[in-house]
């Protein structure tokens, strides 16, 4: 087995260190940088113009950023004459319906705009099949299936802009109406009522939906009547769960879709759409472009802290700092939008941030290798167990933000974080007390008929939120199989012969589905990437004493080298469009290929050293 140069293998992390160091803010966390989003500019640049155009007050101030937005936009149309939801990323129906409408309804008659609404009409027509108002509809809703909570949302685009006709009542008649009274309801009964949208879409239900029974009112007379009296409560509710920073979520989509829908019904003068543009405004980056979230900075700073930890690399005069800042984020009262307990992590520090049970997972781990707790440190620890204990679902699973809420894929139970709960719940177990111990047993046991249950026959876990676009199905299965495997090495599964047998199973699976060239992709075939090779070998150095041991070895040798070389010794490391975001819409993060490679790489040194020794002892 050829195995890497030692040399070469230290100073490729050393470099990944520093270059991971460096992007830490003045408060010890890290930032990141989401890649800018053709969607996110599109529907904002057409939320503020849809504002000027009813009345905002003082809307000329938006003139500037609706100009700068579609400059972006005509800069970055793909070679196809399409868009996609980053600049790395193939073109889709979704991003180039809402950028064509956006485009064709604030500067249609623009010279220097015009040639790209000609080519992304040429890429409609080939894709879609027209441009006509059921050719879109039907392509949209197609792609979406049951899940309204991005179809009717381009539908409303293609209603304001004027792309699904020009009669207006025929055009919103085309839109499927969202049932906004119900957000009228008392919260405790949402998870009952499935609702044609995810939990986190409940703001873009309220203002889609009245927007839609603005221009199209139900003919059912009852209907009709139930709508009118729960508008004004309704509008409050949006209102209320609008964050300080006026972005729902922090994201650039779904407040453009707020401002956009209250605005062209007329209502500019609602402090939602005031605040809501606002956000969108002091979200804008310098070149005209809008991200999808303006920062996963929890997430960003866990994931660093995990990979500087594996790799001995942590700052030890630094340690307080990073934990300070964690505990810091750590949500204390009833969330106003989700309703969640206090005790849980959001993505994000910024106000428009909801807690999740991915980043409270995160934030246990990333304390838990900040050195030995301190009191303070485990009671906040054991408030973020119990609040993961607390949306653990019937089936065993952990879902992303509400327990119950199973109607949709995005609100279900999801093998990566239930993996990433087992993952906190084990480092954290021996230190809390007696009661949440048995407690913690109990739901790991749960957990992992969930895992076991949600294996694939091939080995495999498909993954929530990541994917890949040139894979089958866009899924990423060595993604997710790769982060389920730290979750199945906790401590509170030691023992479990069915849980040996899912581990086996999945590490066969990505033995096979190593690459030629050593790296891995989403799958055998797929091209490699930093971030799935470096998340793929991290897993593999986990499963020391597995009967494919010699097989492993040799898989990591060559992982490691494919990172080295492909990173160029640690010097680049350009990100992948493999995140998934709401909606199935993706983006990359650049710090995610400096914190796998790292990772990956540390694992790999600690796993080939450790081989080494063993190889040595038996020749002794």
């Amino acid at each position: 087995m050829k195995t890497p140069d030692p040399d070469r293998l230290d100073a490729a992390l050393r470099i990944l260190v520093h270059r991971l160091l460096e992007r830490r803010a003045a408060a010890g966390h890290w930032e990141g940088h989401l890649a800018s989003s053709a969607l996110s500019t599109a529907t904002a640049a057409l939320a503020l113009d849809t504002s000027a155009a009813n009345g905002l007050p003082s809307g000329d101030r938006v003139i500037p950023f609706v100009q700068a937005g579609c400059a972006w936009l005509v800069q970055h149309q793909n070679a196809d004459g399409g868009w996609g939801d980053t600049v790395r990323s193939r073109s889709n129906i979704s991003t180039t319906g809402i950028v064509w409408a956006s485009l064709s309804k604030i500067a249609g008659n623009q010279a220097a705009v015009a040639p790209a609404i000609d080519r992304a009409s040429a890429w409609l027509r080939h894709t879609a099949g027209g441009t006509s108002a059921e050719a879109l509809r039907r392509a949209i809703l197609r792609r979406y299936g049951k899940d309204r909570t991005f179809s009717v949302p381009i539908l409303t685009v293609l209603a304001l802009t004027g792309r699904l006709g020009d009669d207006a009542g025929m055009a919103w008649r085309s839109v499927p109406q969202l049932p906004f009274e119900l957000a009228a309801l008392p919260h405790t009964w949402f998870q009952h009522l499935r609702l044609p949208v995810v939990s986190y879409a409940l703001p873009a239900l309220i203002a889609i939906g009245q927007v839609r029974h603005h221009f199209a009112p139900s003919r059912n007379l009852l209907a009709r009547a139930l709508r009118g009296r729960v508008r004004g409560v309704t509008h409050g509710l949006l209102r209320a769960m609008q964050p300080e920073s006026g972005g729902y979520l922090e994201a650039t989509p779904l407040t453009s879709f707020v401002v956009m829908s209250l605005a062209g019904m007329g209502q500019t003068t609602s402090p939602v759409v005031e605040e809501g543009g606002r956000f969108l405004m002091t979200s804008m980056r310098e070149d005209g472009s809008w991200p999808i979230d303006t920062n996963l900075a929890t997430w960003v700073t866990t994931l660093s802290i995990g990979a500087l930890a594996e790799a001995g690399a942590l700052p030890p005069r630094d340690l307080p700092l990073m934990r300070a800042w964690l505990l810091g984020q750590q949500s204390t009262r009833e969330h106003p939008f989700t309703h969640a307990a206090p005790g849980a992590w959001a993505w994000t520090p910024l106000s428009g941030g909801v807690p999740d049970a991915d980043d409270t997972s995160g934030a246990l781990l990333a304390l838990r290798r900040l050195g030995d707790p301190e009191p303070q440190v485990v009671a906040a620890a054991a408030a973020g167990v119990r609040w993961l204990l607390g949306v653990q679902n019937r089936d065993g699973g952990i879902p992303t933000f509400c327990r119950g809420w199973g109607a949709l894929p995005f609100d279900r139970s999801t093998p990566e974080i239930t993996a990433h709960a087992l993952e906190a719940w084990g480092v954290w177990c021996p230190c809390v007390d007696p009661i949440l111990q048995r407690d913690l047993r109990a739901a790991a046991r749960r957990a992992a008929t969930f895992l076991a249950a949600r294996q694939r026959e091939d080995g495999t876990w498909i993954p929530l939120w990541f994917g890949n676009e040139h894979a089958p199905g866009e899924d990423n299965p060595a993604f997710g199989t790769g982060r389920v495997l730290f979750g199945l090495y906790s401590p509170l599964l030691h023992g479990d012969s069915r849980i040996a047998a899912c581990r086996r199973l999945a590490v066969r699976w990505l033995l096979e589905a190593q690459n030629a060239d050593g790296g891995w992709g989403a799958s055998r075939g797929v091209p490699s990437s930093l971030e799935e090779t470096g998340v793929v070998l991290a897993a593999l150095c986990r499963s020391v004493g597995n009967e494919d041991d010699p097989r492993i070895s040799n898989a990591v040798a060559r992982g490691a080298d494919w990172l080295i070389d492909s990173s160029h010794d640690g010097e680049e490391a350009e990100a992948a469009p493999l995140g998934l975001y709401f909606a199935r819409l993706w983006y990359y993060e650049e710090l995610y290929p400096v914190v796998f490679a790292l990772g990956g790489l540390a694992g790999a040194r600690a796993f080939l050293s450790a081989g080494s020794d063993r190889d040595s002892r038996l020749t002794a």
